[in-house]
């Protein structure tokens, strides 16, 4: 039999390296030797062993055979690549950029292998007449242990193994006499360890409303006949978006197929889980980071083998190797969270589409406050969209009240709750009705602001407010342009012009100063540091323990308690004054999001939007929650300015311990983009090349970063750019800097 040679992705994250290796295949691993298994193989001059993936198998030698190293051996304890993965790693790696290996290790949500839960027991093998034969012997030869353990095992028929070298004190010797003899059998059960406490399950169907029956309908006769699209359910807070989930899955499951359910909080994770386990038990589980490392390889085998049917999780659940996938829901879409900010920067909703494609599986994507992105394929007619315009509870949306904070200021209010917020606040509590402030902290740390006129430093050039930087300075991240902090208002002359600085714990202490029989529960990145600390909370103001909940934007998502009444927005405008041209977009879905959390059940909601901005369209919009005008509005600002979704961008970042090396490299790669425009091609159609600039936080670390941005209308054509330095980056080895890519960014750089 002719030699065999596997193609190998060595686990080395460096552009130098990112190429399949050629190896021989040892004979003694020809029969066992597979696809997508993970390998250790000799490297470099030294020979020294590292991990690697086999991503292609062959006969053919394409390497001098002298020179061929051979596989040194498979590791065993390690989680293979499927077939799927390693098409989704390679469209991943094209799209996003990164070295394969980033985008295999991406795929793969389990990393290794961890050791498997087994359960022991011993049964009587052996008649009753034997067993008693053997135990009297054991009894005349004073072999009190065996004669210990005939005597249970008379009794029991059979025990958990656990009992006979605890509680009975027998040897491992002593069992296996009595197994080689024929008296006993040893059996071992595997078991996986499971993250869902068991709940109580089976709910009774509810009665689907009209809209909800028409999108379930229309989604399921579109699998049927082959058609598996991307849909779009936009649907306002309380319209029953997750019950329409819940009975597509139903349908899908009931054709043999999986589904996968995103969710963009692990804070999301139990409430979600609740409503989904009534309907599906055991068959459902969760993946996400609070899990042990046993815990989420033992899901990803259970899903493997199909002891699974549903998969809850952010991001990461996405690459559950389901084998027969058909459909996946990505709740409250427009979340930013489904953009990953390490390498590969994927974004989940476009990953999610490619990864249907290669199952024939269907994209449910749901949220009161649609991405532009999405809404913008949708009217496209790229997505089918459905919308959701009632409440299931047939009551209104809340009635909002918008309170200028300036105004507040004048009236010697300085307090961080408007005088509105606070008769609220009081009523509430006289009533035994429950209240959420949601304090807007994006942005916290760098904008500057007038509390008197509400006036916002911002650059004169990118039309995004400027960020302080210490040394004085205020610095715009798009282009670079810097101006000297200020002392007073160049607007209105006073003198409270600054950044803005609040937090949770500020506001938790000043709400028990002005009610002090108040009973307050704080949610924020300090209260939820351990594993059950979201559900522990969650379910305590579910459950009346508290009158108020404080938090961030983990408190605004999804969350559905009937008795709150009263939402507040605390600082509504602050993520309108980070360095972002999404930065209207985020503050709408902010505020209508938060809203959206006030009269959910059978008693009227009320909302407080404080504002420094009370004329700006994103929060007039949110304020009458009239998603299609803040939509055409917002759309006409990206048009004109070329920013995502009516024309693409790529952030290419420069990383250096060498302040200078780093924004040379930067400079270089700008003055390729430029060179690749063709000078026959019109201004239109051009690559925009803006930067090289210092990155929103410059030095992290002793690591300096620097940001160009390209863009362009067409998105493969960025791909094209993002290939070209790629390859230059790969010629000239700037290994003192690290370059990466970010496509579409959804965050300030």
């Amino acid at each position: 039999m002719g030699k065999r040679y596997a193609d190998v992705i060595v686990d080395i994250s460096h552009e130098q390296v990112d190429r399949p290796f050629q190896y021989e295949i040892p004979e003694r691993m020809r029969d066992t030797l597979d696809y997508g298994m993970c390998v250790e193989i000799p490297f470099g001059n030294g020979n020294r062993l590292i991990k690697g993936y086999v991503v292609g198998l062959s006969d053919k030698c394409n390497w001098d055979p002298a020179k061929m190293k051979v596989i040194h051996r498979i590791v065993v304890d390690s989680t293979a690549i499927q077939d799927r993965q390693i098409q989704l790693a390679a469209w991943i790696k094209k799209n996003y950029g990164a070295t394969m290996i980033q985008a295999i290790k991406t795929v793969i949500p389990a990393r290794k292998s961890v050791k498997k839960i087994e359960h022991r027991k011993l049964i009587l093998r052996a008649g009753r007449e034997e067993t008693l034969d053997a135990l009297g012997q054991a009894e005349r030869k004073h072999q009190v242990a065996k004669a210990r353990l005939l005597r249970e095992l008379l009794s029991e028929g059979e025990i958990p193994y656990e009992w006979v070298t605890g509680k009975l004190m027998v040897s491992a010797a002593t069992v296996s006499s009595l197994e080689k003899a024929g008296i006993l059998r040893k059996e071992v059960i595997t078991s996986y360890r499971n993250p869902v406490k068991r709940m109580d399950s089976q709910e009774t169907n509810k009665r689907l409303s009209q809209e909800q029956s028409e999108i379930v309908q229309e989604v399921i006769k579109d699998y049927d006949t082959g058609n598996r699209g991307t849909y779009l359910v936009h649907g306002i807070t309380g319209s029953g978006k997750t019950e329409v989930y819940i009975r597509l899955i139903e349908k899908i499951v009931a054709r043999g197929k999986q589904a996968i359910v995103l969710i963009p909080e692990i804070a999301l994770t139990y409430q979600t889980l609740l409503r989904f386990y009534r309907h599906f038990g055991d068959r459902v589980s969760v993946l996400n980071s609070s899990l042990s490392p046993g815990e989420k390889y033992d899901q990803c085998e259970r899903a493997k083998h199909g002891e699974i049917d549903v998969i809850i999780g952010p991001r990461s659940a996405l690459f559950t190797p389901f084998p027969n996938l058909g459909l996946i829901v990505i709740d409250e879409e427009h979340e930013s969270s489904y953009k990953s900010e390490s390498a590969p920067k994927y974004h989940a909703r476009e990953t999610a589409i490619y990864l249907a494609s290669l199952y024939g599986a269907s994209v449910v994507l749901g949220s009161a406050t649609p991405s532009l992105e999405a809404f913008y394929k949708a009217q496209k007619g790229e997505y089918k969209l459905f919308s959701m315009t009632r409440r299931l509870t047939g009551g209104a949306l809340p009635q909002i009240y918008t309170v200028d904070l300036r105004e507040e200021l004048k009236r010697g209010n300085r307090t961080i709750f408007s005088w509105k917020l606070q008769e609220l606040l009081a009523d509430r509590l006289s009533k035994g009705q429950q209240s959420m402030l949601f304090i807007n902290r994006r942005g916290l740390a760098g904008f500057v602001s007038c509390r008197s006129c509400g006036y916002v430093a911002k650059c004169p050039h990118c039309d995004v407010s400027l960020s302080e930087h210490r040394g004085g300075r205020l610095v715009c991240h798009y282009c670079g342009y810097e101006m000297p902090s200020m002392k007073s208002c160049p607007e209105c002359g006073s003198k409270y012009i600054s950044g803005f600085r609040a937090g949770t714990q500020q506001i938790e202490d000043k709400l028990k100063e002005l009610y002090p029989q108040m009973r307050v529960l704080r949610m924020d990145a300090d209260t939820t540091k351990t594993k059950d600390s979201y559900e522990e909370i969650l379910t305590a103001f579910r459950n009346g323990e508290a009158d108020v909940l404080v938090g961030t934007q983990m408190i605004v998502k999804g969350h559905d308690f009937p008795n709150v009444t009263l939402v507040g927005v605390l600082a509504a405008d602050l993520s309108l004054s980070v360095g972002d041209y999404r930065a209207g977009e985020r503050t709408f879905q902010l505020i209508t999001q938060a809203a959206g959390r006030a009269g959910r059940g059978t008693l009227p909601g009320e909302v407080v939007v404080q504002t420094y901005q009370p004329e700006h369209y994103a929060i007039i919009h949110a304020g009458q929650q009239d998603y299609l005008s803040f939509y055409e509005e917002e759309i006409l600002y990206r048009k004109m300015m070329q920013y995502p979704p009516s024309a693409h961008m790529l952030a290419v970042q420069m990383f250096g311990r060498n302040e200078a090396e780093a924004l040379q490299v930067g400079k270089r790669l700008a003055e390729l983009v430029k060179g690749m425009n063709p000078a026959q091609e019109s201004i239109r159609n051009q690559l925009q090349v803006i930067g090289p600039s210092p990155a929103g936080i410059g030095k992290i670390e002793d690591i300096y970063r620097f940001v160009f941005y390209v863009k362009h209308k067409d998105y493969s054509r960025l791909v094209q750019v993002k290939d070209v330095l790629e390859e230059k980056i790969h010629e000239s080895n700037v290994s003192r800097v690290s370059v990466q890519f970010d496509f579409d960014p959804m965050n300030g750089l």
